[in-house]
């Protein structure tokens, strides 16, 4: 399934003559799919490894990130982060930067694996907390490690409010969309954040935490690392059921402001996840209407003073 403009195909021959080149200790290794997201193609190698291809040269950038960065954030986090032990070099054939990770035992965080949704969003909670603390080591907000969503929302608002358009048009009869491009404005005349910046993951949705027996285990998938304000990193809360995100916000007691500039960042990747991807990821497509109708319900429900 191709995503994006000028995307390298990528399927299992190509995977193990990029193993039998550079890591010939596992080239004989049983070799699996493992998914595919919106900028990586995944492929189980072995029992313990996996293999983590871009899509574009744009992705690419994230992995030499993943590579550098990683190694010295895990040892200052209390849960498991991807761990890298090869970095693959381009070739005639992968033009781009490869990386094999240890592999992460874990379910991905959904009404199956998690009872406490309470429980998840304090584990969560905790895991942000960690990671804003950590010393930014000299790291600045530049290349690989600027990413809009640690930025101010302003700079951000001809873009989606394009996509707001565009989501009136497309999938308007499934979605409040002008209670959305309410929400987006208000949280325009909000002031700009204006803390310290911090390391940020960048996408904290389900399908990037693992848990075990229903506790946040680990985290996985840091090609949205960056340095910048905080308030995106809450984003993704709602993709989370209404327990999980008040238990989330009450660990980390964000004031109105934060919270409504989180909320403006949900709907900001919702809709342009869906503008971007209408017609060539359905099931990404899918996720976002899930955030913005989440969205939508829980402003209804403040109006109509719900707890």
């Amino acid at each position: 399934m191709t995503l994006h403009e000028g995307e390298i195909p990528v399927d299992e021959t190509l995977v193990r003559s990029l193993l039998q080149a550079q890591c010939r200790q596992w080239a004989d290794l049983p070799l699996s799919h493992a998914g595919a997201g919106t900028d990586n193609t995944m492929y189980r190698l072995g029992d313990d490894l996996l293999v983590r291809l871009p899509r574009t040269a744009e992705k690419g950038r994230a992995v030499r990130k993943e590579q550098e960065w990683l190694p010295r954030l895990a040892p200052l986090l209390s849960y498991p982060i991807p761990e890298p032990v090869h970095a693959g070099t381009p070739t005639g054939a992968f033009p781009l930067a490869w990386s094999v990770h240890r592999w992460i035992d874990g379910h991905e965080v959904g009404p199956d694996t998690v009872q406490d949704w309470a429980l998840l969003g304090a584990d969560l909670a905790a895991f942000v907390r960690e990671l804003h603390e950590i010393d930014l080591m000299g790291a600045v907000r530049t290349d690989a490690l600027s990413w809009y969503r640690g930025g101010a929302l302003g700079p951000c608002d001809r873009w989606i409010s394009g996509c707001l358009d565009d989501c009136r048009a497309t999938v308007g009869t499934e979605l409040d969309v002008d209670v959305l491009e309410q929400l987006w404005r208000a949280a325009l005349a909000l002031p700009e954040p204006s803390g310290p910046r911090v390391w940020l993951h960048g996408d904290l949705k389900p399908t990037n935490l693992l848990v075990r027996e229903g506790r946040l285990h680990a985290v996985i998938d840091f090609g949205g690392l960056s340095v910048g304000f905080p308030d995106a990193e809450h984003s993704t809360l709602w993709d989370l059921p209404p327990r999980a995100r008040q238990a989330y916000r009450d660990a980390l007691n964000l004031d109105d402001a934060t919270w409504n500039r989180a909320r403006a960042w949900a709907i900001a990747v919702g809709v342009s996840g869906i503008s971007y991807y209408r017609d060539t990821f359905p099931a990404f497509v899918a996720e976002c209407l899930a955030r913005l109708r989440a969205v939508v319900a829980d402003a209804a429900g403040r109006r109509a003073g719900a707890p």
